[in-house]
């Protein structure tokens, strides 16, 4: 034990959300057996974890490589895909080992029935993002996403609307966006969308970040959840750091004694939460 004899905790709730789970157990799987798989894209948003499986066999390929495969599997990851890229996988005799979480195919059947009933729709999600993509597919891109709802300001949009939301999201922040439009006049068909693994890891996180004085928030940079989760520490625990790998650890933010909190997003590995601990109970 170090000087600083750092009493640390990992949040037994935090890690990887089952949907995640579901889509590396499969991979590991076909690893296993062929010694390669093609990714569509990252298949999590942590470079460790995505790091872990390259070294396995895991070839991660953008959407424009998609095209120049054939008779390979190609994984679908947890966050789903766009009906284009079943085509595209149709007409070149690639196997898609299909592992889109239930929870956002779920929202995808949903969009897509909304959209065939000729509802307008609009999304609450991050522009770019994986899952955004393949949910605005759902309505050959004609729903209108936003992030914030300052970029609703002018835009014309219809009376009425139907509200939808990537899963990720925070809930807080999606019926507040709902009673805004009310405000403004819409009428608005909302549907709740938002992962309850994800929402309700929010309500645990609240308990778990009082009870120390230091929390450690390790995530992927480009985790939308992890964004989310983090400001929700924040708000309950101001000494909350966040950090993507053991090689940003700054012992200077800690004082002799001090009881760490770890925890983390959807979408970060236990092994890399035990890492920090190790790494911190050496001090």
């Amino acid at each position: 034990m170090g000087a600083y004899q750092l009493q640390v905790t990992i949040d037994q709730d935090s890690g990887f959300c089952f949907g995640v789970v579901y889509a590396i157990d499969m991979a590991e799987e076909i690893l296993a057996e062929d010694g390669y798989l093609y990714c569509l894209g990252d298949i999590v948003h942590n470079d460790e974890e995505v790091e872990r499986l390259k070294l396995k066999g895991l070839r991660i390929i953008s959407h424009d490589e998609l095209p120049k495969l054939s008779n390979e599997k190609v994984l679908i990851r947890a966050h789903g895909e766009a009906p284009e890229t079943y085509k595209t996988a149709l007409e070149n005799n690639i196997t898609l080992i299909d592992a889109s979480c239930p929870v956002v195919l779920k929202l995808q059947n949903r969009i897509k029935t909304s959209f065939d009933a000729e509802e307008k729709i609009v999304i609450f999600g991050k522009h770019g993002h994986a899952e955004v993509i393949g949910l605005q597919g759902q309505t050959n891109g004609e729903a209108l996403v936003f992030q914030d709802i300052t970029e609703l300001d002018n835009v014309e949009l219809p009376q009425k609307i139907t509200l939808y939301s990537q899963t990720t999201k925070s809930t807080e922040k999606f019926y507040h966006i709902k009673d805004e439009l009310i405000a403004r006049g819409y009428e608005i068909k909302a549907n709740d969308t938002i992962c309850r693994q994800v929402s309700n890891r929010d309500k645990d996180l609240h308990q778990f970040v009082a009870n120390f004085d230091k929390i450690l928030f390790v995530s992927g940079r480009k985790s939308s959840n992890g964004k989310v989760l983090f400001e929700v520490c924040r708000k309950y625990n101001p000494n909350t750091y966040f950090i993507s790998s053991t090689s940003e650890l700054d012992l200077s933010v800690f004082s002799p004694g001090d009881k760490v909190g770890i925890c983390g997003a959807t979408s970060t590995p236990m092994w890399l939460m035990e890492e920090f601990k190790t790494e911190l109970e050496k001090y």
